[in-house]
Order: structure tokens, then sequence, then C-alpha cells
């Protein structure tokens, strides 16, 4: 099935959410005051976020923010006066009075209030956590991906626009703590037994990537010697989980590197990086990496590969550090385009693997995957309208960077291009077609076909081939028209490179041929033809 072939009924809601509007294209996001009170008692947010942007364009008098039910954006003030707000669901139409000026910076104070939506599967189905630990104090966390960060924060809840830093401040109950991304700056002990936290983001952070971590930490650290210097590396765990975390989170300074050494610098440096544990599984929240793990290897115990090496590392503490890299600092644009995120961070998972056991070990973990992929939809989805494609781009997108890197055949070009990706593409929004030309240019293949066929169908190549009197006939099948990738293939247990096409093609070999195997480092089938 290709992408053409799957669509469904999508509304106006969608397309104002995913999209970028007219309200939205003509101001960039420069800078967020997020300044709000958590109360645990009764599950309520209220409070503003002060939101800084600079003019692009002209036919600017309104200005779009979005909120989720049922939370209520309540007023709208710039320079002192309130201004007007047209509703439309869970977009918000801000009527601006005074004249924007192109290049000029302006910002607007929205505030809101309510009880946000409850996170009924986090962090898939998210919002906000509210839970309790075990000895009756509030755990209270949020998780926003796909949903979005407006479901908790009004916000220009869109991809393309990462705003360039941000003010994080929450007010909670004094015998608690909220923990945000980016560095804690002050406490401020309140007159009512609440205290705020006040956390600072210099570097470009998108919407589901902020978040609140909230209760009974206590906090641990450590010093790492990274490429671009000593890297703060902070951990906050739920007091009676302390022991425990400091032997578990072991794999935190392994996780970085391992993923230093294959995609580069850690890129938040100045916002530290953290590991808060949360009431949930764990999300890959900007320098504030969430972690829900249990404290034990695989994935809650389980390795996800069935090769016995995922349980050789804590899967949360590698997968959502990963994301560091691949969605944090490269970010896609538009949600359809999420394999970015997931495909490459569940590769780096074969990294770690690689890295620290070797590369049959790695090969042993990302094939271990298959299993997993069900192949009923494209991994890209529908785009302009906040639609994320199959769950597939996860173990079948990191099989297909498997495949990729077999295809250029050097490791050092492949480690070359995963590091120049995190440092060409640095602290940017970015699409697909950015990623794919860029892969197929320092690699001086193109993999167009390849991206077609494993990005945007859901068949599985069949390598099908024909012995027949000293001769091998082979071609591709089940497969995008214009599918020409290579592949090793096992002749007589001898390794050599065919080139197939759709169209047969024929070798002659000066040996009975009795044996044909597909090297199983291809996601390919093959199948000899009668």
């Amino acid at each position: 099935m290709s992408l053409q072939a799957f669509s469904q009924n999508f509304t106006k809601q969608d397309t104002l959410r995913g999209s970028i509007t007219p309200e939205r294209a003509w101001w960039d996001l420069t800078h967020y005051h997020l300044d709000i009170k958590v109360d645990p008692n009764e599950r309520t947010i209220s409070g503003s976020n002060t939101i800084q942007y600079t003019v692009l364009e002209k036919n600017n008098e309104k200005l779009q923010i979005d909120l989720q039910p049922p939370l209520q954006l309540t007023k709208a003030v710039q320079n002192s006066e309130e201004l007007e707000i047209t509703h439309d669901g869970n977009a918000h139409f801000i009527h601006l009075k005074k004249k924007q000026r192109k290049g000029k910076t302006y910002s607007v104070q929205v505030f809101y209030e309510g009880k946000p939506k409850v996170a009924k599967r986090p962090p898939w189905d998210g919002g906000i956590t509210w839970k309790k630990d075990n000895n009756g104090l509030p755990f209270i966390a949020s998780s926003c991906q796909g949903l979005g960060a407006s479901v908790w924060w009004p916000c220009k809840d869109h991809m393309y626009d990462e705003v360039d830093s941000m003010k994080i401040s929450v007010n909670v109950p004094k015998n608690l703590m909220n923990v945000s991304n980016g560095r804690l700056t002050k406490v401020e002990e309140k007159e009512d037994d609440t205290k705020t936290y006040h956390w600072n983001v210099l570097n470009p952070i998108n919407n589901y990537g902020v978040n609140i971590n909230i209760g009974d930490y206590v906090h641990f650290g450590e010093k790492y010697n990274g490429e671009n210097g000593v890297l703060d590396m902070d951990y906050y765990v739920l007091r009676d989980n302390l022991a425990k975390a400091k032997e578990q989170f072991k794999d935190a300074a392994r996780t970085m590197e391992a993923f230093e050494h294959w995609f580069g610098p850690y890129p938040f440096y100045e916002d530290s990086f953290k590991l808060v544990e949360a009431p949930y599984l764990g999300m890959e929240h900007q320098s504030s990496v969430t972690y829900g793990n249990g404290y034990m290897n695989g994935y809650l115990g389980y390795d996800l590969s069935g090769s016995g090496w995922g349980m050789k590392f804590d899967y949360i503490i590698i997968h959502e550090s990963g994301h560091e890299w691949f969605a944090n600092n490269i970010t896609n644009i538009d949600i359809a385009d999420m394999w970015i995120h997931e495909s490459f961070t569940t590769y780096s998972e074969n990294l770690f693997v690689d890295y620290f056991y070797g590369k049959e070990a790695s090969a042993e973990y990302v094939i271990g995957m298959r299993s997993k992929i069900r192949n009923r939809r494209p991994i890209i989805g529908i785009y302009n309208v906040n639609h994320e494609g199959s769950s597939d781009m996860y173990y079948k997108g990191a099989n297909m960077l498997h495949t990729i890197r077999q295809l250029i055949n050097n490791d050092f070009t492949w480690r070359n291009i995963l590091r120049g990706l995190n440092k060409d593409f640095y602290h940017q929004t970015v699409n697909t077609k950015q990623i794919e030309d860029y892969i197929s240019k320092k690699s001086n293949i193109d993999l167009s076909a390849v991206f077609d066929q494993y990005l945007r169908n859901t068949e599985i190549p069949v390598f099908t081939y024909k012995i027949e009197n000293e001769k091998l006939t082979y071609r591709w099948e089940n497969c995008v028209s214009h599918f020409d990738m290579k592949v090793r293939v096992n002749i007589n247990e001898e390794s050599v490179w065919l080139s197939p096409t759709t169209s047969w093609k024929t070798e002659t070999t000066s040996d009975k041929i009795t044996t044909v195997e597909v090297d199983e480092d291809f996601y390919v089938k093959s199948e000899e033809s009668k």
C-alpha cells in the first residue's frame, strides 16, 4: 500500500493544528516565559505565557495561539491593553491593536486556567499525569508528543517554528520540587507555603519538548568530559529510589560516550543534561529527559529485539537520550515526518550496542526488531493535518537505516554522515526531502528509490531469482517501479554484490550454483522463482 492509497477524513481543526496558517506565518517566535501555578489538590493549572516574536511580513492583524480544552484562554494583553480573542476550537485568534512593523519585536501575554486533559496512557495518549508516590506525595508530569503542547499550555503549537529561548516558572507546594528544561536559576519561597522554581533554556526548543515534573525529588549528578567540554549531567529521582538510581543511571554517561562518537557533540551543553524520574515510561523532553523504566534493563525488563543484547542496557535511558540528537537538535517541521525522530533514535540503540559490544552484536539487535514490523501503513503520514505515519517508523525505520549502512559499505563515511546531519542541521527544523537528499549526496548514492520503498510504501522488496544451466537470473519484485537497490548475496557461500532492478538480469558463473542467500543485513526477502 502506498502513501497515496491511505486517506481519512480530516477536519478544519486538523488543518488549524497541522498547517502553517496565515495567522502563524507572519511572525517568528523568539522567546517564551511560561509562568504557572500547579495545584495538585485541585488538579488545575493557571498562569500565563508571555510570547515574544519578530514580525516577518504585513497582513498581521491576528495572531494564532493554541490551547486545548478543558483549559481556557481567558485574556490577552499587549502594551498593558487587553485584546479581543476569537475562539475556534483549539485555535485562538488574538486581534492586535498596535501596528506590527516588519522586522520589529513585540510581545503578548496570554492568560489561562483550568483542569488540563488527564493523560490516559502516557506518553502515547498524553496530557498531565496526576499520581502519588509510595509516601502519598503528589507525583505529577506532562507528556504531549503528537497530542501537542497546547494540551497543557498556550503556545504556537506547530513544529516548524521553535522558540529561540525560554523561561519556565512553576509554582508548587513547598514540600515538592518542579524540574523543567534548562538550568535552575532561582527558587522563590512564597508566603502561601509554596515555592516557585525558575528554569532557563538558552537553546531553541520544540513545544512538546517542554515539560514539568513535580514530586519529592532528590538530586545527584556528575561531570562528563565530552567533545565540547565539561557537561553537567544531573539526575532527579524520587527520594526512595536514590540508591537504585545511582546504579542504574550509570548508563547515562555510557550513552553520552557512544552517541557523541556516532552523532557528534551533545547539542545542549549550555542547558545541561538531566534524567528526571516520571510517573510514566519516559519521554525525550529536551535537556530534561524523563525516566520511568523501573530501574531495570531492557524495555520494562524485556528485550525488544529478542536477541539478548537488549538486556545489556536500560532502553529508556538510551532511546530517550538519543532523541537529544534526533528530535531535539534536528526536529521535523511536520509531524508527518516523525520518522526523522523515531527511525534514527531507534537505530541509535543499535549504534549503542555497536559501540560497546561490536558490529555483529548490533546487527543481531536491529535484525531482531523485524518481528515487530507490521507494514500496514506507510511510515510517512499526511502533511498539514498533524497526522503521524505508522509506528513502523521505529523498527522498520531502524532497519532501513541499517540497510543504508550496508549500501554505503564504509563505516567511516556512515559515521561522518550521521555526525554531519547533526552539525549541518544543528538546532534546525527540517523535512524529509532535506534528510533524504543529504544522505544521498554525502554517500554518493542515489537513495531516492530506497526512501520511496521504505518510507512511502508497505511492501517488503523480494529478491526473486532462478537458477538454470549455471546461470543466475534475478530481479526485484513487490516494490516501487523504480526500485534499483544493490544487494549483497551469498552465492555458494561467497559474498558478491548484485544490482537488481525490476527487470530480469542474468549472471553467468563457471561453477554450479548450489545456494543463493541474501545477506540478512538487508531488510528484504528472497524467493526462488519456480
